[in-house]
């Protein structure tokens, strides 16, 4: 293995039969430990962790292995217990699909709790969150700890009560908006979050990596604006190519010249570009032709019960709170039909990124972090370590079909499930978006092929559905990462087929296209073969595939379909392989450079988050206003000190959280135009930090003179500074969303970098 560690950039191989080495000690002290009684064993891993460290991790492992047989009923491989041990030193922890990766969790988060460390164990959303902390009480509150998690639905005292636990299990979402919410408070007893000395991160590869760029935003109601029912009929009826084009990767869209005239005469307004209609008309009518050109219902949204939802491009399903930037929101909802929703002043925002580099350590687990690795050590200083199967695989991976059109793939895909079918092999197909998991279910049951459908559109259903995806002659389309978390037992849910179904072959994956990274393609074929199962995956390709088109723009290649469309060249197989990885470069290379722009706003953010804490928790915001403007602290020397204080705490909160807010908009305008930078020579990312150093300086003494200019005018009696008579107003109202920040993405769903352009 010692090849293997060193191309990962992991751990080397000495330290991996080291933890070995561990784990084979560890069996022996078990069976001195499994003779003590509970208050014993509990006693001794105290012992052994009461320095803040483990005293003996071999005896320790031991020990929690012990527990776990007691609590969960459950021995753990001697791979389970080595991955703790990884975890338990910090690593992101490679384990194949099936292995128990749950347990694995829940082991690393006692053994960290009872290092006195308090811990986050994040998962993808909110079943995952109560599943898992409920599996894992017993193990927890065996050893006098507590357990609790987090999920959407919980109010502010219940998040509070849960947060104080040694053990919380929650969504990263969910994590993060509290992080944003607790950035408004002004008293600090209204917070919720405690903070956290380490993060355990589930499908660590999808939220360091593929969701690291997401910003999570905390907004404040505003009115929202849509192009007018007028705007928006008129848009419709405009034609591609005459009245308006679409560039080559569908990012952007743009009027033509008559186009803009049959606008303007159906406004009956002179010019679009004129100053009078050009930051307002021509807006609206650039956010509906965006709405209308690039944005397909049930591909990149769906609509259920009158919202529009976003559906997430690496999962395909629903992204829960994601919305897109407010004009395209509203464009959309026009297009629909829908009501426009409230719109949203942003008032914080932070990426995924910067909210795990909130946390001392971070750590985690996943099938497919070997193909993250570089990402992981870039952007965390993270390693991985490897861990070997409990049993060997018997999955059996063919090699890509290629094809020269989809349509000669449509084909083929449906022959190869119908054969599957006829002899009863459990079959999972896994789909690129909504609309082809519908339209490839639709046509297997106009051939006589039931089968179930897990997307967006019925999300609630996915660990049912998947659960039973495993069962003799059922059938599953499926989005991608449906189902993650959930086990896919050959046999059904209760395993009663299962020898039949091994004699079958075991679960046949089929991946419709390959995706922009393999590490997708992984995590789906992973869905086979767990635990030493019999399993099959084969991905069916055509030239015309968006990942081929996009990754092998500009070659010149010439493949010989058969008739019926197949290439059987090595040479195909190399050229598809090559277009991945130019994906795959691409994808690095914009997380690398937008990295460039977090990383300074996540700097200034620990900057003003110290800033806050200071004012919140000492007298500094009287002792500043009363040193700068003493007649007026003198007045007010007759009010209780208690009040004196909040008042002014108030009146520089509010200041410094309302400059923050602006700063982040500007930063926002600035990042969006900071392409023109290039045309003038000069480099777009020095030039970001240029402007937002500048503008943070700018900020920090703005906030402290706006506060002074209140603290004299604004009235404080017995009841605190009345700060909503001088029409300084928090919001009444907040609301959360995410953000997709994904240039690559399928389509035209990149509306972070695309947005810029419509405006031109």
């Amino acid at each position: 293995m010692d090849w293997l560690w060193k191309a990962l950039g992991g751990k080397s191989g000495r330290n991996q039969k080291k933890s070995q080495a561990v784990v084979a000690k560890a069996q022996s002290a078990a069976q001195a430990l499994a003779e003590l009684d509970d208050a014993a064993l509990a006693d001794r891993a105290r012992a052994l962790t009461s320095q803040g460290e483990l005293a003996d991790p071999a005896e320790f492992l031991a020990v929690l292995g012990v527990a776990t047989q007691r609590t969960l009923k459950i021995a753990p491989f001697d791979v389970q217990s080595q991955a703790t041990l990884r975890l338990l030193e910090g690593d992101v922890v490679h384990m194949a699909t099936g292995e128990g990766k749950t347990l694995v969790g829940a082991m690393a988060a006692t053994g960290y709790a009872l290092l006195g460390k308090r811990v986050h164990v994040i998962t993808v959303n909110d079943y995952l969150a109560r599943r898992d902390a409920e599996w894992n009480r017993p193990l927890v509150e065996f050893f006098g700890l507590t357990v609790a998690s987090v999920t959407e639905g919980m109010i502010p005292e219940e998040r509070r009560v849960a947060y104080a636990s040694d053990v919380v299990y929650a969504p990263v979402n969910e994590i993060g908006f509290d992080v944003l919410r607790d950035q408004l408070i002004t008293r600090r007893e209204d917070a919720v979050q405690r903070g956290a000395d380490v993060a355990i991160v589930d499908e660590a590869d999808s939220v360091l990596v593929d969701e690291a760029l997401v910003p999570l935003v905390l907004a404040g109601s505003v009115p929202g604006s849509a192009p007018t029912g007028q705007i928006t009929h008129i848009v419709r009826g405009l034609t591609e190519d005459n009245d308006f084009t679409i560039d080559d990767d569908r990012r952007n869209v743009f009027l033509t010249e008559a186009g803009a005239h049959k606008v303007e005469r159906a406004l009956g307004i002179d010019s679009l570009y004129s100053d009078e209609h050009v930051g307002t008309t021509l807006v609206q009518v650039n956010l509906a032709l965006h709405a209308r050109a690039l944005l397909v219902r049930d591909v990149h949204y769906i609509v259920r019960e009158g919202k529009v939802l976003l559906i997430d491009e690496s999962k395909g399903r629903v992204a829960d709170l994601q919305r897109w930037p407010d004009g395209i929101q509203a464009a959309v909802e026009a297009k629909e039909g829908l009501d426009v929703t409230d719109g949203g002043r942003i008032l914080d925002s932070i990426t995924l990124q910067a909210l795990l580099g909130r946390y001392p350590r971070v750590c985690g687990m996943t099938g497919t972090a070997v193909e993250a690795t570089d990402q992981l050590r870039q952007f965390y200083d993270l390693r991985v370590s490897v861990i070997d199967r409990n049993r060997e695989l018997q999955r059996f991976d063919q090699a890509d079909r290629i094809y020269a059109t989809n349509v000669d793939k449509e084909r083929a895909i449906m022959s190869e499930i119908a054969g599957l079918h006829a002899k009863g092999q459990p079959v999972l197909i896994g789909t690129q978006d909504v609309a082809e998991s519908e339209q490839l279910a639709t046509a297997l049951r106009e051939q006589g092929i039931e089968c179930s459908v897990l997307n967006a559109k019925n999300d609630a259903e996915e660990a049912r559905i998947i659960a039973e995806a495993g069962d003799i002659g059922r059938v599953t389309v499926s989005t991608q990462m449906a189902g993650r978390g959930t086990d896919i037992r050959l046999g059904g849910a209760d395993e009663r087929d299962r020898d039949a179904v091994v004699e079958l072959g075991g679960l046949a994956v089929i991946g419709t296209a390959k995706h922009r990274s393999s590490r997708l393609d992984n995590q789906l074929r992973g869905r086979a073969g767990r635990q030493g199962d019999p399993g099959l995956s084969m991905f069916f390709v055509s030239l015309e595939d968006d990942v081929v088109v996009s990754g092998g723009a500009g070659e010149d290649v010439t493949l010989t379909p058969r008739a019926d469309g197949l290439i059987e060249s090595s040479r195909a197989q190399r050229f598809v392989d090559h277009c991945q990885r130019v994906t795959e470069g691409q994808l690095l290379e914009i997380h690398a450079q937008t990295w460039k722009y977090n990383k300074l706003i996540s700097d200034q953010r620990s900057i003003i988050d110290a800033r806050r804490a200071r004012l919140l928790d000492t007298d500094l915001a009287w002792q500043e206003l009363a040193e700068r403007a003493p007649e007026r602290a003198a007045e007010l020397m007759g009010l209780p000190e208690d009040i004196r204080v909040q008042a002014a705490r108030d009146i520089m909160l509010f200041h410094l959280d309302n400059g923050w807010s602006e700063h982040l908009a500007l930063l926002d305008d600035v990042r969006e135009s900071i392409h023109l930078k290039a045309i003038a020579r000069e480099t777009p990312i020095d030039e970001f930090h240029r402007i937002a150093v500048t503008e943070f300086k700018t900020l920090a003494q703005t906030a402290v003179d706006e506060a002074v200019q209140t603290f004299k005018s604004v009235r404080i009696d017995e009841d605190g500074a009345h700060l909503s008579d001088a029409g300084l107003n928090r919001p009444s109202a907040t609301w959360t969303y995410m953000v997709g920040d994904n240039p690559l993405a399928n389509k035209g769903k990149s509306l972070i970098s695309g947005i810029a352009s419509i405006f031109k």
